[in-house]
């Protein structure tokens, strides 16, 4: 086809053709851009892969437009060429590439925005203010197809508004019914909060108003009826300055008057987009994520989805904090969680401000280590340290919480030390030792890795179904096919059933830890409960804290405490029990009786081998495009319901404390209208009480019970889904487009010839190329 010999190479052109030199060179020139961020080698390989894809979408827009032509004017179209049609558009329409979400994880003033602003080569773009806290929501920032700078500001819908904002009158006013005068130095994070974002929003004395007299009142800012406030700018800096207002912290002036943005509470999360970059790819996004959430609930489940949908976390901890913070552990058990519930599938811990280090002290106590002669050295040397100590500690945690054969456990790089400072201002390190270049590297490998496994499946898929309607000419010489067909459903359905019993074998490894952590939670929640409850100044302040525990069934997260759940605390012996093999039943690997991955992986294996085995025996001369559609379209299946698994996961991890949190809403909901002298320890013992009631009647066991559910939904969803799937198909000529998708199927040999791209591809096309795959017709 024409198609096919401009991808192959370049042919004779006339001079009728001069007019389209322009507009391809600047097509060239747009391509060549989205390339910017690679070096010149992964550009080839990514620049190959783009062509692959980008040619097969074109064959299957032509096979698509055929079969519409075909059934155009047809009164009935038969079921086959509906399967058709839907699964060449759902190819065609499917992305080319969904993001890769990189998960920046810290602490306040942690180095998060400094890190990022280092990685896009833009010293201040984000603001970035030592111990504060600067960055108030999360703030996604990528590279895109766009000219200019440009942040889009998503607020809180108004109903979503209205929901805090009568969480924030009832916290402040509990205060007012105490019957005594609190004291402004006894005001908790809680109130503090409550009362800042009130005057900002409505102006000085809002705080003092009730929720009505709030609804009645006018916003000080003006509110986009979209709400949706988009800033576009030519240049980073003027973006910068015109962002600054809504993503960082506001403070009071001289005066106590509210500064700058009014709406600033309405803020739910942030957008960045760059024109494409020289340093980081499109399809790659750096979010960074505060590291306790939000008192808002909408903005506090955006901020666990967020997590969760991050396929890498780098858990961010400043060099003088890496050590015994409880705030830093926190941070990496939740970021191990995201392993457990999420899409996540690399950690690592960024360390930052490396650059700091009093040389006297330090040689102090490094004595009887080799001679250091200068800062430099020392540094250098308490980075390789670190390196060392934190990737040991990294690794045993880990250990205990995800299955031996986890990936992360086997990488390599598990630490990194960075000096944003340095980076910018050079003076001990050289620009790779400020390690800014390294994590880039880790960016560029990441995509890269992920577009060729996408468009290697991409291309497959199509051939599959590329094989199949060339197949539809071949049916007059098909006899016995639906015998052939009748006998494969039969071994479908037996296999089937064999992989249901397997599912619940590997289910039933969860019964017994669930059974140890219930045990264990009946056994410890007092004391966990009590530790949750006790504060180091007694009730001073604490009181309105538990007060918004109570109003948000359980949570509260602050902007500058540590994170505080009820219903997680008491389920972490449960959670403790279960982690590793939860992680195994949903982990990659050789199949054990206690993961379902491959289980699945050799019900598909199996399948496919009957397929081969069926053709070899029947002499399937003309059905073995047939056949190879089949082998191709039980990946495709399978593989859409691996994507759902991972969806339902979450659902199913998070089922205790859901569990446990609805058992116990009445109990909060009672604490929360506690009013009067001594409520802090009158809202205390209605939250024992409660907790212990319910545990009598069997809290923890109906947890139990409801994981186990979740487990038996999923297989029951999963298995239907199976016995559903198998269709009939229509008829149609393309072999036009079969010929050219060969091609294009064998192409990928090609790309594989790079070395950065050799490993993974070979053994993919060794069962995959289409001479194998595909007998030719005599």
């Amino acid at each position: 086809m024409e198609d096919t010999e401009d991808f192959v190479g370049p042919g004779p052109h006339s001079g009728d053709d001069d007019v389209f030199k322009e507009p391809m060179r600047k097509r060239r020139r747009s391509l060549d851009q989205r390339f910017r961020a690679f070096p010149p080698v992964e550009q080839s390989a990514f620049k190959e892969y783009e062509k692959l894809e980008s040619r097969t979408r074109r064959v299957l827009s032509n096979t698509y437009q055929k079969l519409i032509q075909s059934v155009f004017l047809d009164d009935s179209i038969p079921n086959g060429v509906k399967y058709l049609i839907n699964r060449l558009l759902a190819l065609i329409e499917k992305p080319s590439l969904d993001p890769i979400y990189i998960g920046l994880f810290g602490s306040t003033g942690a180095g998060k925005s400094s890190l990022i602003n280092a990685i896009i080569q833009q010293a201040m773009f984000l603001p970035v203010s030592g111990e504060s806290i600067c960055t108030s929501c999360i703030v996604q920032v990528s590279s895109g197809c766009c000219e200019q700078y440009e942040a889009k500001i998503h607020l809180l819908s108004d109903q979503e508004w209205k929901e805090e904002l009568k969480n924030l009158t009832k916290l402040l006013h509990r205060t007012e019914d105490l019957g005594e005068e609190v004291d402004t130095w006894d005001r908790d994070d809680a109130v503090e909060e409550a009362i800042w974002k009130l005057q900002m929003f409505y102006g000085n004395g809002a705080e003092r108003k009730s929720y009505e007299e709030l609804l009645r009142a006018k916003p000080k800012g003006k509110i986009p009826t979209s709400r949706i406030i988009t800033l576009k700018a030519e240049e980073a800096e003027e973006l910068s300055v015109k962002l600054d207002p809504y993503i960082r912290t506001q403070r009071r002036d001289l005066a106590g008057e509210p500064t700058e943005t009014q709406i600033w509470p309405l803020i739910k999360h942030v957008e960045v987009t760059l024109p494409r970059s020289e340093l980081i790819p499109e399809g790659v996004v750096l979010v960074d994520i505060p590291g306790t959430g939000d008192f808002n609930s909408k903005r506090d489940e955006m901020w666990k989805k967020t997590i969760d949908k991050c396929s890498v976390i780098w858990v961010i901890s400043d060099i003088e904090r890496i050590s015994g913070g409880r705030a830093h552990e926190d941070l990496l058990n939740e970021s191990i969680k995201a392993c457990q519930r999420g899409f996540c599938r690399d950690i690592a811990l960024v360390v930052t401000k490396t650059d700091k280090l009093h040389l006297p002290e330090y040689l102090r106590y490094q004595a009887g280590l080799q001679a250091i002669s200068s800062q430099r050295e020392a540094v250098l040397e308490r980075n390789d340290l670190i390196k060392l100590q934190r990737s040991r500690i990294l690794k045993e945690k880990l250990k205990r919480k995800l299955p031996t054969d986890s990936k992360v456990l086997k990488t390599s790089d598990l630490v990194y030390t960075v000096s944003a400072q340095e980076y910018w201002q050079p003076a001990l390190l050289t620009e790779e030792e400020t390690e800014i270049p390294r994590l880039r590297g880790y960016i560029r490998k990441r995509l890269l890795d992920k577009k060729k496994r996408m468009v290697t499946k991409y291309v497959t898929e199509a051939f599959g179904l590329l094989l199949l309607t060339d197949s539809f000419n071949c049916m007059e010489h098909l006899p016995n096919e639906y015998l052939h067909m009748s006998g494969l459903r039969r071994f479908v359905e037996e296999k089937i059933q064999l992989l249901e019993k397997a599912i619940d074998q590997c289910f039933s490894h969860i019964e017994q830890p669930l059974q140890e952590g219930v045990r264990n939670a009946r056994t410890s929640y007092r004391r966990i409960l009590g530790a949750c409850l006790v504060r180091s100044r007694g009730n001073q302040g604490f009181h309105q804290t538990l007060k918004a525990v109570c109003l948000k069934n359980g949570i509260y997260a602050s902007r500058t405490l540590a994170r505080i759940d009820l219903n997680e605390a008491i389920t972490q012996p449960i959670y403790d029990q279960i982690d590793p093999v939860f992680g195994g039943i949903f982990r990659a690997g050789k199949p054990t009786g206690s993961t379902l991955l491959p289980h699945i992986e050799a019900f598909k294996h199996t399948l496919q081998e009957k397929m081969m085995e069926m053709g070899v025996r029947n002499g399937w001369k003309y059905d073995s495009y047939k056949k190879s559609f089949l082998i191709q379209e039980i990946s495709a299946i399978l593989g859409g319901l691996e994507d759902y698994i991972f969806r339902k996961k979450r659902k199913i991890y998070e089922s205790l404390t859901t569990s446990v949190q609805n058992d116990l809403k009445p109990c909060y909901e009672e604490a929360a209208q506690i009013t009067g002298k001594k409520a802090c320890e009158r809202m205390k013992d209605v939250i024992r009480r409660g907790v212990d009631r319910q545990v009598a009647e069997g809290m923890f066991e109906r947890a139990q019970e409801r994981m186990q559910h979740q487990f038996q939904q999923l297989k029951v969803f999963y298995i239907h889904c199976l016995n559903s799937s198998w269709a009939s198909w229509g008829e149609r000529n393309v072999k036009s487009e079969y010929k050219e998708m060969e091609k294009l199927h064998r192409s990928l040999r090609e790309v594989a010839e790079n070395a950065v791209l050799r490993r993974g591809m070979q053994d993919f096309l060794l069962k995959m190329s289409p001479s194998k795959a595909v007998p030719h017709k005599e």
